[in-house]
Formats: C-alpha cells, sequence, structure tokens
C-alpha cells in the first residue's frame, strides 16, 4: 500500500484547524499531518521548510490570501481549498486545486474528496500527479479578465469591466460603480488591481478608474488631479499624491 500524503493544514482560525485535523485523522492511510499553520506567512516557511505532498488550504486570511500564498510558492503541493466562502470556487479551480470544500466540512464531503484522491493516484500515481500540478502552477497563464462576478442573496450576477466607472474601498468590501448602478464585492482594491486589465488605473488609495469614462482632468493643488466621469453625475475624483506619477504615465506628460 502506498504512503499516505505528508499532509499541512492552512486556516487562521484556531477551532477551524482543530475541526478540520480530527476529520483527517479518520483517514490515516491518505494523509500525514505534518503540522498545522496559521496563517499564509506562516503556511510559507513551514511549505518551503517542510515540502509537503498536499495542503488543505483556506482563502481568506490576514496577512497573504490563500491565492497570494501559491503565487509565493517555490515548491508547488496539492491543494484542497477549504473556506467558508463558495464565490472563489472558480477561481480555486483555476489554480488547478484537487478539491473545494465549504466550511463546515462536513464528513461524508471529505469522503468524496478521499475518493478523488483515491482515483488520481490509480490513474497516474503519486508523483506523477504531484509533477502534473507543479508543470500547471508554473505555467500562470494570464487570462483575459473581462468581468467580475457579485454575490446577492443565493444568485451571482456577471459585471461587465467595460460598463464599471469605477471601484471604491468600502470597509471590508469593494464598490463597483457602472452607469446604472452599484455591487458590492469581497475583492479588496489590491486584489482587484493585479487582476484587472490595463484601462484601469488607481487613482488615490482608495479608488480604482475605468479611464474609458473619463471626460476631463484639471490640475489640483498638492500635485494632484480631479477626474470628471462620463456619466449623469459628472463624477469628480481627487487624485491621491502618492499616484501622480501613474496618473502623468496614463496622461503621456
Amino acid at each position: 500500500m502506498s504512503q499516505p500524503y505528508r499532509t499541512i493544514i492552512i486556516d487562521d482560525e484556531l477551532l477551524a484547524r482543530e475541526r478540520l485535523l480530527k476529520l483527517v485523522e479518520q483517514f490515516p492511510q491518505h494523509f500525514e499531518v505534518i503540522t498545522t499553520a496559521k496563517n499564509g506567512t506562516d503556511a510559507k516557511e513551514k511549505i518551503n521548510r517542510l515540502h509537503p505532498e498536499l495542503i488543505f488550504l483556506d482563502i481568506e486570511m490576514p496577512g497573504l490570501t490563500g491565492f497570494e500564498l501559491l503565487e509565493q510558492l517555490d515548491l508547488m503541493p496539492m491543494v484542497i481549498f477549504c473556506t467558508a466562502f463558495d464565490q472563489y470556487a472558480l477561481q480555486a479551480f483555476e489554480t488547478h486545486s484537487i478539491d473545494y470544500l465549504v466550511k463546515p466540512v462536513r464528513l461524508e464531503r471529505l469522503e468524496k474528496t478521499v475518493e478523488k484522491l483515491r482515483m488520481l493516484k490509480g490513474n497516474h500515481g503519486s508523483q506523477k500527479l504531484l509533477e502534473a500540478i507543479k508543470e500547471m502552477s508554473a505555467k500562470k497563464e494570464t487570462k483575459k479578465m473581462t468581468s467580475i462576478t457579485v454575490k446577492k442573496g443565493e444568485k451571482l450576477f456577471f459585471v461587465k469591466l467595460e460598463d464599471i466607472l469605477y471601484f471604491e474601498a468600502d470597509a471590508k468590501y469593494s464598490s463597483i460603480y457602472t452607469t446604472t448602478k452599484s455591487h458590492l464585492t469581497e475583492l479588496s482594491l489590491t486584489q482587484l488591481e493585479a487582476k484587472l486589465p490595463d484601462y484601469f488605473l488607481r487613482v488615490q488609495r482608495a479608488i480604482i478608474i475605468n479611464t474609458e469614462y473619463v471626460e476631463n482632468v484639471q490640475k489640483y493643488f498638492n500635485s494632484r488631479y480631479v477626474i470628471t466621469l462620463k456619466n449623469k453625475q459628472n463624477t469628480r475624483i481627487t487624485t491621491g499624491r502618492s499616484y501622480t506619477e501613474a496618473i502623468k504615465s496614463w496622461m503621456g506628460v
């Protein structure tokens, strides 16, 4: 019989780590938990030092999110996402994860994950599977983002980027403003900035604009600008000083 996967459980909530550990321990032939990690930074150090074959990974964590952690790893283990937020499922599978578990994880759902691992191992062998995951993760192909998914109640809506005027930080969320309405997303401005096409520009700490909706730009004091957008309200946005060079570069001045 083959050896169990050397496993690390990563979650910023102690109770979530302990619950998952108890569940995983019921499958000793598949998982050998070598340690746990309380956040992305802690996990990065332990993964690089201990070289696990598999990790259970939370997504929303302080410091480094689960996705940001994966981008920084030198060694790519197999990934089973384990999160309270189901809106990340598509993005999770784009990272070639093995499975996506919504908390609180239940034993019968984990059994399906184990069955999936068993099938993968039977088809490819553990080493070939690890090599395939590493190869797919190393590609990191840039995909063209055309819309943002927002959740309202139990429904998902797709907001086209071409309809978005600007994003504004709103507590732990970001507000999305289109020509006709507004939405909320749990993505931070920093996360959005990393994903959005080049025609979106961060002009202050709390705002990213769609430059294709800019009506005009006026000089303001302290090396700042006032940007007026093309909408019924003629929304005016005052830029931040630390973003002046990026704005000048966009304007070509």
